[in-house]
């Protein structure tokens, strides 16, 4: 169960590093996500009706971020990899507090580029600051849900022991 529990934070800081350097999460980032969250869950001991609760709330975010990409608001990066993280918080307040972690972020991320892109041209010689810097180019959103899924990694069941065992003493 620890060693899938830790899925979730590597996930959370691959995703805003790609995302970061290259504006996509990896589909397979994703899945590899979704899928550790069923032997966390059985380490866990959750009863199945939990985890179907689990799993509503991930396809539900799925389906909204289906419906924002469409509607061009968020990248379908970004849309997969909210509903993996919904799938392992689950309905409830730490879904929530994930949800307004990443907004706030996310603002902060997206004042902090249009600051940047109206101060510096996208000339710098390095394609990964050229390409955040280019004002045809969205916002890397996974960078606020990745920092939003570490803020929200210790309230996980078994994030104490893992805190613990890698003597962080959380």
């Amino acid at each position: 169960m620890l060693m899938a529990l830790l899925a979730f934070p590597a996930a959370m800081i691959v995703a805003a590093g790609t995302d970061l350097w290259r504006m996509t999460i990896p589909n397979t980032l994703v899945i590899v996500l979704a899928l550790a969250f069923f032997p966390y869950a059985l380490g866990l001991g959750l009863p199945l009706p939990a985890i179907g609760l689990h799993l509503a709330a991930g396809f539900a975010f799925l389906i909204l971020g289906i419906l924002f990409f469409a509607l061009n608001w968020m990248g379908g990066g970004d849309a997969k990899l909210i509903a993996a993280a919904a799938l392992w918080l689950g309905p409830g307040p730490e879904l929530l507090r994930y949800l307004l972690l990443a907004s706030v972020l996310g603002g902060v991320l997206t004042l902090a580029l249009l600051l940047s892109r109206r101060l510096v041209a996208p000339a710098t010689g390095h394609s990964s600051i050229d390409r955040l810097l280019d004002p045809a180019n969205g916002a890397p959103y996974g960078v606020a849900l990745g920092i939003a899924g570490l803020l929200v990694t210790p309230s996980l069941p078994g994030a104490a022991m893992l805190f613990a065992g890698l003597g962080l003493g959380w």
